[in-house]
This record gives structure tokens, sequence and C-alpha cells, in this order.
């Protein structure tokens, strides 16, 4: 992805969430330069990889297979310095641009839907060997209990939400027709370099042809901008 296209992604997506009425915590809109100027003190961000995450899964072609996400809070498997034992984030997926089919080996998640269109679901249980299932599972829709069968569609309309176990395949998208939306996430600690099992072979984060300077950094960049 040529960074020009992941600063217009970046500013859409700071219009969207604001236009949705969601604040964002100071450091979404830090510049890259001030992240050189900022101690130890900013380290729970970093090491947790808080902030802005534009992926087209190594594909580059981020309007059919993408996300856009913001990591506000999260913990650590590894690191015994932070305790938190949860993680929330926000999402924001375009009509017909899908999240690729995957599970997550240790992360238990609400994915709710904040605003926007409608968000529709794949759903498949998982078997031993990381295949999908197509016998039938349960599965909690706000509280209620659902038998869904491997491969249903589901249908977030705003403000409903779906908790995914362990081991649940799921991909998503914005149903066409009814406008991008604005996912909320809210599960365990969260770590992309070691939990997600896509069913498909992907990359995580995209390969940057650097055509201009980054409006904000990625949150596998502030390496880059150490202090």
């Amino acid at each position: 992805m040529k960074r020009s296209e992941i600063n217009e992604i970046l500013r859409r997506a700071d219009g969207f969430i604001a236009e949705m009425g969601f604040k964002l915590p100071p450091f979404a809109h830090f510049a890259p330069e001030k992240w050189r100027t900022l101690g130890a003190e900013w380290d729970e961000v970093r090491d947790n990889m808080l902030g802005w995450d534009v992926t087209d899964y190594g594909q580059g072609r981020f309007g059919e297979i993408g996300l856009t996400l913001f990591t506000i809070r999260n913990g650590s498997l590894t690191d015994a310095r932070y305790t938190k034992k949860y993680a929330e984030k926000l999402l924001i997926s375009e009509e017909n641009q899908v999240c690729p089919m995957h599970f997550h080996f240790s992360k238990t998640e609400d994915i709710i839907n904040r605003g926007g269109g409608n968000l529709l679901m794949e759903l498949w249980n998982s078997t031993p060997d990381g295949e999908k299932s197509s016998d039938a599972f349960t599965v909690s829709f706000d509280g209620e209990r659902r038998t869904v069968s491997g491969g249903d569609t589901v249908r977030l309309e705003p403000g409903q939400s779906v908790t995914l176990e362990p081991g649940v395949y799921h991909d998503f998208w914005a149903e066409p027709g009814t406008g991008r939306v604005l996912v909320g996430e809210v599960s365990s600690v969260n770590d992309d370099n070691v939990d997600n099992r896509f069913y498909e072979p992907q990359g995580r984060f995209p390969t940057i042809e650097e055509d201009e300077e980054p409006l904000y950094l990625l949150c596998n960049e502030y390496g880059k901008y150490g202090n």
C-alpha cells in the first residue's frame, strides 16, 4: 500500500469515528515526530500495539480484503508489567470489504455493531486440526444463546453483538447498501503476532511504499520513532 493511501484511509476513519460520536484517546493524533520525544512512560502504547492499524492482509486489494482498526487498550500475554486482562478495539468495515476467515487460539471477543450499516458475519466451528466444521454449535447474541450451523451468515444491526469463543472461524463485511460499519471489539488480551489462525494464509501488516510522510504511525511502526 502507498503511504498516501494509508493517510487518506486514516483521515476518513478519523472523521467517521467522530461522526459516530466516539472520542479517541489523545495519542490517536500524535504526530510521528512527537513519538521521538516521548519516553518510557508511553511504553504501554508501544509494547501492546495500541493505536492505528490499516491492513490489506498482504493482498494489495484493500477495498476488497482489508480492515481499519484502532486499539484503545490492551494487556499482554507475556509481559508481567501489563496487568490488563482485556482489550478494546474499534474496527471500520466497508461495504463488501471482507476481513478474512480466521479464529483465535485464546481470545474470546464480543463483536459489536456500534453504528452505521449492518454487519454480516459467516461463522463456522473448527475441528481439532483447524478445518471448518459444518456441525451446529451455540453462540451468544447479546446474551441470547442461539444454535447456528457451520457456514451460516448472521446479521448484526446497530447495537447488536455476538460473542465469539476461541476456535470459532469468522469473517465479516458491511452489508451492501447499508453503509460502512463502526465495529466495537471487547475481548480478552489481543496478540496479533501469535493468536490468529487464518483459514487461508494471509499477511497481517501491509508493505508500505513511502510516497509521502505518515499522518499517524501505525501500531507496528513505533520502533522506527523510538526515543
